[in-house]
């Protein structure tokens, strides 16, 4: 084990270095484009023994990926905003055709207006794509989600392809500490890879072919929908057995800090959870009982984790970096979705830092009170909040 100072688009390199792909395709993108300008050194300097491609587009990456993950070798590729939305019908293809590519994906806002810090809209705009989706918090998590994701999604009875995510500058150019595993160890974690079916000239099939509606296409979809769920009991199993080797203490599907007795629980994601931790202890000392939970997960979405975790509050508070025009943002709607007909609490959404804008502790702070009162009132009078809009004063630090 090494001790490292690494950015998270660094981590992100190493993660797929000590996994060891075979392939790696990928086009520059802000903020993204230092790991693949990382990996391309280690291949350049023979760190690592990988066949690097170089493309025109992200839709071409991730087609070479797709690809390579067909004759039988693990890949990985990395991408962020209109490079994962340029991919689109290619992820489809990809979990469609159940193979186990890895990427990173760095969090960032979609133009116009052009904007390259963080959002979270890219990726919650493929949650149905069929691609599992882990939500990093810290450098080392990166590291450690990329390693992890290999061996969930090369599980023959899963077989579908992961993201990794992380917020834009926030992680991916911000330096921290990181336990970089020793590379036996990793060997021996994850193995050799073992396809569960390859392209093989002794013995022909086909691949993607047409399928008719009477055909097994349903089945297919069906097929799929088993394999996420499956991935739960894997995630839950690799991050157990990743936290005992590699002395890690991840929680599967979500986080939980100081909610045991909590009157109000801010749900997250990402980087968010941290800054949350530290407005918890402070609200502690004052006497507020409030907690926070990030999600990891959110594809597959643990479902009987927020159930249970919504017995132990007043109140829950989703934030979202992002927003869907529906019934509020992603989490939220997928939050009040899960609870329904499980609790009676009051749940609201809380939409802040789109394009990056910065969230504060004391806006934090100021959505905790505004939890409280909910929890207190157990009335929601705006389901969703907009927080940190110009000329607002509500939220104004």
């Amino acid at each position: 084990m090494m001790k490292m100072i690494l950015t998270g688009n660094e981590s992100a390199a190493w993660g797929a270095r000590l996994s060891r792909p075979k392939v790696v395709a990928a086009y520059p993108i802000t903020p993204q484009t230092s790991i693949i300008e990382t990996i391309a050194s280690f291949i350049a300097n023979g760190e690592m023994d990988a066949r690097y491609i170089r493309v025109e587009s992200e839709h071409s990456a991730m087609a070479a990926c797709i690809a390579a993950q067909n004759t039988g070798v693990r890949t990985y590729t990395a991408t962020s905003a209109h490079g994962l939305a340029l991919m689109h019908e290619v992820l489809m293809w990809a979990s469609g055709a159940r193979l186990p590519i890895v990427m990173s994906v760095v969090n960032r806002a979609m133009a116009p207006p052009w904007s390259v810090w963080t959002d979270q809209l890219d990726t919650m705009a493929e949650r149905d794509s069929g691609w599992i989706q882990v939500y990093t918090q810290n450098n080392q998590e990166v590291l450690d989600s990329i390693i992890m994701s290999y061996k969930i999604a090369e599980k023959h009875h899963i077989l579908l392809p992961t993201m990794v995510i992380e917020d834009a500058f926030i992680l991916s150019h911000t330096s921290e500490g990181v336990d970089v595993p020793d590379q036996s160890e990793v060997d021996e974690f994850l193995g050799e890879y073992d396809p569960a079916f390859k392209l093989d000239p002794d013995e022909p099939a086909g691949f993607g072919s047409l399928i008719m509606p009477e055909g097994p296409y349903m089945e297919f979809r069906y097929k799929m929908a088993l394999a996420m769920e499956d991935a739960k009991k894997e995630i839950a199993s690799v991050v157990k057995e990743y936290n005992e080797r590699f002395n890690r203490n991840y929680e599967p599907f979500i986080e939980e800090y100081r909610t045991e007795d909590a009157d109000a629980i801010m749900f997250v994601l990402g980087t968010i959870g941290s800054t949350a931790k530290d407005v918890v202890d402070e609200m502690r000392k004052e006497g507020h009982n409030v907690g926070v939970a990030r999600l990891r997960y959110f594809r597959p979405f643990p479902m009987e984790e927020l159930r249970k975790m919504a017995k132990k509050t007043n109140m829950i508070g989703v934030v979202d970096r992002s927003y869907s025009f529906g019934p509020g943002a992603d989490l939220f709607a997928e939050t009040k979705s899960v609870l329904y007909n499980h609790t009676d609490i009051p749940i609201k959404g809380y939409v802040m830092g789109l394009g990056g804008r910065d969230i504060t502790p004391k806006i934090l702070k100021k959505v905790y009170m505004d939890m409280l009162k909910t929890a207190e009132s157990e009335y929601v009078e705006n389901e969703v909040e907009w927080v940190g809009l110009h000329g607002d004063e509500r939220w104004s630090e």
